[in-house]
């Protein structure tokens, strides 16, 4: 979350949608019912307004919730890494989701794995011409571990400050390459911009 009243999203084709998805807070157990959660409609979505499907350059969204989330020891805002910030390769952060495991099933409970930071060039070496790595992406992981689909727009947090967003990888999940995250730095000031001028 982006503040009380927003959370952070990819602008993929399948981003959340007015009328159609929802937000749920504070859940960790898909299968039980006695989890504090609070569901949340979503009153308007803003995509960066550079998205590029061609090759998810840009790949950010804010969601408006329909009402602020209440404060709990479930649920919280994330801090937002500055625009200045730089994350040095090598650096252990952490991602949560509940995208498909080893078995290729979706877990029940939500995951969390340590990744470390890569750099630019290593992951631009290891992507090649297949796939673009522009200034608005950071690459974490390749070594042994990964995100996989159902993860996107799960955060990738270092030291407590959200660094990035899960965007894309591999089609199988291979945990030996780089996944890529949407570069929150580069987006802070359009999300402080949006976030500022469509508060109620």
């Amino acid at each position: 979350m982006a503040g009380q009243s927003f959370s952070l999203s990819p602008a993929v084709p399948s981003s959340p949608r007015v009328g159609y998805h929802q937000v749920i807070l504070g859940e960790y157990d898909r299968d039980s019912n006695d989890e504090a959660v609070q569901i949340k409609r979503i009153a308007k979505v803003f995509v960066h307004p550079s998205f590029s499907k061609k090759n998810f350059s840009n790949d950010v969204a804010l969601v408006r919730l329909s009402s602020p989330a209440q404060i709990t020891s479930r649920v919280s805002p994330v801090q937002l890494v500055s625009s200045s910030t730089n994350i040095p390769s090598g650096t252990l952060c952490v991602t949560t989701g509940w995208g498909r495991t080893a078995t290729g099933q979706g877990p029940r409970i939500l995951q969390e794995t340590t990744l470390p930071i890569v750099s630019t060039a290593e992951c631009m070496s290891y992507w090649g011409l297949t796939r673009s790595i522009t200034d608005s992406m950071i690459c974490a992981g390749g070594s042994g571990s990964s995100t996989c689909q159902g993860d996107s727009g799960g955060p990738l947090v270092c030291d407590r400050y959200q660094v990035g967003i899960v965007s894309w990888g591999t089609n199988d999940c291979r945990d030996n390459a780089p996944g890529v995250y949407s570069r929150v730095s580069f987006f802070r000031q359009w999300i402080d911009d949006t976030v500022s001028s469509n508060s109620a």
